[in-house]
C-alpha cells in the first residue's frame, strides 16, 4: 500500500490565541502574562468567549466556553470582538507566508490557520522543513507581533494534528510528524474529538460502535464505516491510519459548475433545529436536478457562526455514485455537519451540489428494492410538477408548520404561491 502514502513537506500553521492576542497588540499588553478574555460583555455571563489569552489557558480557562464557566478564583478583563482588527492582522500574515512561497502552495484554511506546501522550496532556500518553519515563524513575530504555531508533515493531515496536539507543549511552537509517528502518537488521541474532523457529535456516533481512541478506529472494518456513513466513514478510516492525499494545488483547481443554495437567519439555531432548515433547503435544490435532468457527485455543506461568535466551516465531500435524491444528498450533509460542528450558535448555512452530470438513468440503491427507487422517483417528479404548476407552497412538508421552518416565507420571496 505504499503508493497510497504523500510524501511532501506541509506545514500547518495557526496564530496563537489569534483574536485574544490582537486585542493584547493594541492595549499594548503581553498575552502570555496578561489576562484578557474575547467576549461580547452585553450578553452576561452567558456570552461565548471567543478567545482567551495564553496566560489564561495556563489557568485552565476554555476558548469557545461560556463567562460563567470560567472559575470565580480567576481574575480577567473582557473585551469585546474587533472583526476588522483581525481580518486586517491576517491579511499581514497571509503577506508574510506569499514571501515564501507562491499562492498556489497557500491554502487558506480560516481566518488565523493555513497550510503552505513547501516541498518545492526547501532546495532554493537551502533549509530543512524544520528550519523553515522557524524562519517563518520568527519573520511573523517581526512583521505583526503575533505568535503562531507550526506542524509539519508528509501530508496536510499530520501537518495539522501534528500542530494541534503537540506544537503548543513545544518550546518552539513547532512539531514535526511522520509517517513512523502513527502508532506512538496518533493512534494514541482520545478522546476522538481531539482528532481534526472529528467534532463532538461524530465522537458520540463512533462512540457507539465501540471506538473511542484513533486506534480503535484505524483498526475497524473499513467497509463497515462506509456502509454506515458513506463516502465519510472512508475518509475517517484513511485519517486514522495517517492517509491524506489531499494537495493545495488540487484545491485551486477552477470548481465545476454547481447548484447551491445559502440563507441567513433570522435567529440562531442549535444542532437540533439547523437539520429542518438543512431538508427544506436540500429539497429546493433537487428540485432544481431534477428539473434540469442533472445529477451531482460533490456535496458541500457551510456553516457560518452567530456574529458574536464568528468562524464556522465549508467542507465538501465526493460521493461514489451521482444523485439527484435529496434522502441521499442530505444523508452525506448531516454526516459532514455532525463532523465539523462545534456546538455554537448558527446564523448561515450554505449548501452546493456540484459535479454536476446529465441524468441518463435511474440510480438505483443495493439497500433497497427497485420498485422502492422507482417510487421515490415518481413522487418527488409528481411533487416538482403540482409545484411548477400551483407554487411552491402548494406542497409542503408537515414539518413546515413548525416554528423554526423558513420555508414558506422564502418560498413567498422568490415567488411562490398558496394554491
Amino acid at each position: 500500500m505504499e503508493e497510497i502514502y504523500l510524501n511532501r513537506n506541509f506545514l500547518c500553521i495557526d496564530l496563537k490565541s489569534f483574536f485574544a492576542s490582537c486585542e493584547c497588540l493594541e492595549m499594548g499588553v503581553n498575552p502570555f502574562v496578561y489576562p484578557l478574555v474575547v467576549a461580547n460583555p452585553n450578553q452576561g455571563d452567558g456570552a461565548i468567549t471567543l478567545a482567551v489569552t495564553p496566560y489564561l489557558k495556563t489557568k485552565g480557562v476554555k476558548s469557545r466556553g461560556r463567562l460563567y464557566e470560567i472559575p470565580k478564583n480567576i481574575k480577567y478583563n473582557i473585551v469585546k470582538p474587533h472583526m476588522n482588527l483581525y481580518i486586517r492582522k491576517s491579511k499581514e500574515v497571509i503577506g508574510v507566508y506569499l514571501k515564501y512561497v507562491a499562492e498556489a502552495d497557500l491554502h487558506i484554511y480560516s481566518i488565523d490557520e493555513c497550510f503552505l506546501d513547501v516541498t518545492d522550496y526547501l532546495k532554493m532556500y537551502k533549509k530543512t522543513d524544520y528550519e523553515l518553519a522557524l524562519d517563518i515563524l520568527a519573520d511573523i513575530k517581526k512583521a505583526t507581533g503575533l505568535y503562531a504555531t507550526c506542524g509539519i508533515g508528509p501530508n496536510m493531515l499530520l501537518a495539522k494534528v501534528a500542530m494541534d496536539i503537540e506544537a503548543k507543549h513545544n518550546k518552539d511552537f513547532i512539531a514535526k510528524w511522520t509517517y513512523e509517528d502513527i502508532e506512538a502518537k496518533l493512534w494514541k488521541i482520545s478522546p476522538l474529538s481531539k482528532m481534526w474532523g472529528i467534532g463532538p457529535r461524530m465522537e458520540k456516533n463512533l462512540n457507539k460502535l465501540g471506538i473511542y481512541s484513533i486506534r480503535d478506529l484505524a483498526y475497524y472494518d473499513r467497509d463497515k464505516l462506509k456502509k454506515k456513513f458513506g463516502v465519510i466513514g472512508g475518509e475517517l478510516w484513511n485519517h486514522a491510519n495517517g492517509i491524506d492525499l489531499s494537495r493545495i494545488k488540487d484545491m485551486l483547481k477552477v470548481q465545476d459548475k454547481s447548484y447551491s443554495h445559502s440563507q441567513v437567519l433570522f435567529k440562531d439555531y442549535n444542532g437540533v433545529n439547523i437539520h429542518l432548515i438543512i431538508r427544506e433547503m436540500l429539497d429546493v435544490i433537487s428540485a432544481r436536478l431534477r428539473r434540469n435532468h442533472k445529477v451531482c457527485n460533490v456535496i458541500g455543506l457551510g456553516i457560518g457562526y452567530s456574529k458574536n461568535v464568528g468562524g464556522g466551516f465549508y467542507h465538501t465531500i465526493k460521493l461514489d455514485t451521482p444523485t439527484d435524491q435529496s434522502d441521499v444528498i442530505l444523508k452525506t450533509c448531516l454526516l459532514i455537519f455532525d463532523r465539523f460542528y462545534e456546538d455554537l450558535p448558527i446564523r448561515k448555512v450554505s449548501i452546493s451540489c456540484g459535479g454536476l452530470q446529465e441524468k441518463t438513468g435511474i440510480q438505483l440503491n443495493i439497500f433497497e428494492e427497485i420498485e422502492t427507487t422507482l417510487e421515490k422517483e415518481q413522487l418527488n417528479l409528481a411533487i416538482d410538477n403540482i409545484k411548477d404548476k400551483y407554487g411552491k407552497n402548494a406542497v409542503l412538508k408537515a414539518s413546515s408548520l413548525l416554528e423554526d421552518s423558513t420555508i414558506r416565507e422564502r418560498n413567498k420571496k422568490i415567488g411562490g404561491h398558496s394554491a
